[in-house]
C-alpha cells in the first residue's frame, strides 16, 4: 500500500516537473524566437542612447545665385517642470511679451497692400499657453516655443530662470522677404510636427530639400553615462539639395511692382505676371497677386496660398485666337490673304448670334485682319474651315487637355468636355475663347509656340541641382513640335501687326517690334456670363523677331475698364519697356 502511495507521488513529481519544463521551453520559445527582435530591441534600449543630429534644408537660389530662401538658427525653448524656481503665472508673464515678438509684429503688410493686425488678444493666448503647459503634471518636459531667433534666447536668458532650456533649430530665411511668395511656397509641420515644405518650389522639392538627417548611437551604464570602449554607430547626415532657379530677381521685383500699380490704378480685384524664356522653358518671374509672406503664412487666409498661375484656370477670350488661326495656317486651311467670306455682320448659328465686341464688321477680311481688329466672326469662318477634328488635334498639340508638368507643387488642368460631345456652337465659340478653361501656365507655354518657331517647350523653375559638390544641370525639354516655323512666322507676323495698327497701338513701345494680343472674358456665374465682371489679359513676346521674353498679364475684375486693351495690354508694356532696357535690347533702327 505504502509502495502504491510512493510510485503516486513519483509520478505526480514527475508530472510537475514536465509541466514547468514545457512551460520553460514554451516561454522561451515565445521569448528567444516569437518576440526575439522585439525583446532585442526592449534590451538595446536600456543600455544605449541614440540622438538624430539634425540636416540642413537646402537653399533656393536666383539664377544669380542671390538666396531667395536660406536657413537661420534659431532656437527651442523648453521646461524642466521639476526644475522650475519660479511660480508658473510669474514665468508666463516674463516670457508673453518676449514669444510675442517671436510670433508678430504690430503689423505685416503683404506686396499687395493688404494689412493684417495682430489680434488685440494675442498676448493673453499666449499667456494662457504657456501657463496651461508648465502646469502639467504628468511631464517632465515641455516644449514652450519653437523657432526663437538669438535676440529672443538672450532676453529670456537675461531673465535668468532655471529649469528652462535651449534646443538649436532652423528657421526659413527670406532675404526678399515675400517676393515671389507663391513660387517659393513656405515650410509648415506635418502631422506628426515635423517640418515640411506646402505649395510652390518648397512642396514640389520637399523631398530634395530636407534632406536626410543623421543618427547617432552609443552604449550606456546603468546611470546613463557613455561606456568609452562601448559600441559607437553613427550615421552622416545629408543636408538637403539647392535649387538654383530661372528666375531673374530684377524681372521679378518689377513685375510685382507693375503689378501691384495695375491693381489700384484700374481697380482690379486680382491679377498676375508670368514671364518665360520661350526656348529652354525657364520661368524668368512670375507675380500674382494678392499674395501673402512665407515667413508668417500662417497670419494670412489659406486661399491665398495657391499660385493663380498654376492652380486656377479661366476663359482665355480672345487671346486663344493666335492659336486657332496658328492651326489653321499650319494645316494650310487658310493663307495669311485668304478672305473671310461672312465677316460683313453678324453671324447666325442655331438659336445664337455671333457679334464682334465692339459691333463693327469688316467686309473681305484677310486672316491678318482678323487677328488685327479681333473679330470674332472671322473666327467663325476659320473654325468652320478647320472642323472639330483638326481643331481638337491642335487642342491637344498645344497642351491645352494636360498639365504641363511645370516643377511647382498644386498644378491642375481643367477638364475639356470630350470630343463626342462637343456641337458645332461649342466649336465656333471656343475659336474665339469662350466655352473652354484654360490655366495661365497652358497659355503662357502655347504662346513659347509661336514665339520660338513651332516647339511646345516644357516650363521650368530649377535650372540647376546643388548636391554637396555635384551640380545637376536640368536640360530644356521640347515636347513635340507643334506647327512648321513658317506657320509660326506668319502668326507671329500678325501679332506684330496686331500691335502696330489694332487697339493697342496707343500704348506700343516706339523702336521695338513687340507681338502681342488682347483678351477680354467674361465671367462665367451659374450658367451664365456676367455682363459687368471680366478678366482682361494680353499675351507677347520680345523682340518679335528673336524673342527674348514671352509674357502673359491678366487683370480680374478691373473696374476702370472691362477691356485688356486698356488695362493688361497697358501693363504688359509696362514691364516690357523695363526688361528691354534691363536686357540691353537696342532699338530697331528706322
Amino acid at each position: 500500500m505504502k509502495l502504491d502511495q510512493y510510485k503516486r507521488r513519483i509520478i505526480i513529481l514527475l508530472l510537475f516537473f514536465f509541466c514547468a519544463y514545457f512551460i520553460i521551453i514554451a516561454r522561451l520559445f515565445y521569448w528567444q524566437i516569437l518576440t526575439a527582435a522585439k525583446t532585442k530591441e526592449l534590451a538595446w534600449n536600456q543600455y544605449r542612447s541614440q540622438w538624430q543630429v539634425p540636416a540642413s534644408r537646402g537653399e533656393i537660389l536666383a539664377n544669380d545665385l542671390f538666396p531667395l530662401v536660406i536657413n537661420k538658427k534659431a532656437y527651442l525653448l523648453y521646461g524642466l517642470l521639476s526644475q522650475l524656481d519660479h511660480k508658473v503665472e510669474e514665468i508666463a508673464d516674463k516670457l508673453t511679451p518676449i514669444l510675442l515678438t517671436s510670433i508678430t509684429q504690430e503689423e505685416k503688410a503683404s506686396p499687395s497692400g493688404l494689412v493684417t493686425k495682430r489680434e488685440d488678444s494675442l498676448d493673453k493666448k499666449i499667456r494662457e499657453n504657456i501657463i496651461d503647459k508648465l502646469k502639467a503634471t504628468n511631464l517632465v518636459w515641455v516644449a514652450l516655443e519653437h523657432k526663437l531667433f538669438a535676440e529672443q534666447k538672450e532676453q529670456i536668458e537675461k531673465l535668468e530662470i532655471k529649469g528652462l532650456g535651449f534646443e538649436e533649430e532652423q528657421v526659413r530665411f527670406y532675404p526678399e522677404a515675400s517676393m515671389a511668395a507663391h513660387l517659393l511656397g513656405f515650410m509648415g509641420k506635418d502631422e506628426s510636427g515635423q517640418d515640411k515644405g506646402y505649395f510652390g518650389l518648397e512642396g514640389f522639392y520637399d523631398l530634395e530639400l530636407k534632406g536626410r538627417p543623421g543618427l547617432l548611437t552609443i552604449e550606456k551604464d546603468a546611470v546613463a553615462t557613455p561606456i568609452m570602449i562601448g559600441s559607437f554607430v553613427q550615421r552622416e547626415k545629408q543636408d538637403g539639395k539647392t535649387l538654383v532657379l530661372y528666375l531673374d530677381r530684377m524681372a521679378q521685383f518689377i513685375a510685382e511692382k507693375r503689378l501691384k500699380e495695375a491693381l489700384e490704378n484700374y481697380g482690379a480685384k486680382a491679377g498676375l505676371v508670368a514671364i518665360m524664356d520661350p526656348y529652354t522653358g525657364g520661368i524668368i518671374a512670375m507675380a500674382s497677386l494678392p499674395s501673402y509672406n512665407p515667413s508668417s503664412y500662417f497670419e494670412f487666409d489659406k486661399s491665398l496660398f495657391k499660385n493663380p498661375v498654376i492652380a486656377e484656370s479661366y476663359e482665355p477670350g480672345s487671346t486663344f485666337k493666335i492659336f486657332v488661326i496658328a492651326a489653321a495656317l499650319d494645316k494650310k486651311i487658310v493663307k495669311p490673304e485668304t478672305k473671310c467670306d461672312i465677316c460683313q455682320g453678324p453671324f447666325k448659328i442655331d438659336k445664337y448670334t455671333i457679334k464682334t465686341w465692339n459691333d463693327q464688321y469688316y467686309p473681305d477680311s484677310t486672316m491678318t485682319d482678323i487677328i488685327q481688329h479681333s473679330d470674332n466672326v472671322g473666327m467663325v469662318f476659320i473654325a468652320q474651315k478647320m472642323g472639330l477634328d483638326n481643331f481638337w488635334e491642335y487642342l491637344n498639340k498645344f497642351g491645352f487637355t494636360q498639365k504641363t508638368n511645370i516643377d511647382l507643387q498644386e498644378e491642375v488642368s481643367a477638364s475639356l468636355r470630350e470630343k463626342k460631345q462637343w456641337s458645332e456652337v461649342d466649336l465656333v465659340t471656343a475659336a474665339f475663347g469662350q466655352g473652354l478653361a484654360l490655366t495661365p501656365i497652358q497659355i503662357l507655354r502655347a504662346a513659347s509656340v509661336i514665339a520660338n518657331g513651332g516647339n511646345l517647350v516644357e516650363p521650368r523653375m530649377v535650372r540647376e541641382i546643388i548636391s554637396g559638390d555635384k551640380t545637376i544641370k536640368i536640360k530644356p525639354k521640347i515636347v513635340e513640335q507643334v506647327i512648321k516655323p513658317e506657320a509660326a512666322k506668319m502668326v507671329k507676323e500678325m501679332m506684330v501687326n496686331a500691335v502696330e495698327k489694332g487697339e493697342v497701338k496707343w500704348t506700343k513701345i516706339p523702336g521695338y517690334k513687340i507681338a502681342g494680343k488682347t483678351g477680354t472674358a467674361q465671367i462665367p456665374i451659374a450658367g451664365h456670363y456676367d455682363k459687368e465682371k471680366t478678366i482682361a489679359s494680353f499675351i507677347g513676346f520680345a523682340p518679335a523677331d528673336k524673342p527674348r521674353f514671352v509674357m502673359l498679364t491678366t487683370l480680374r475684375e478691373p473696374t476702370t475698364s472691362p477691356w485688356g486693351s486698356e488695362t493688361a495690354a497697358p501693363l504688359f508694356f509696362k514691364i516690357a519697356k523695363e526688361l528691354l532696357v534691363y536686357y540691353g535690347i537696342q532699338k530697331e533702327s528706322n
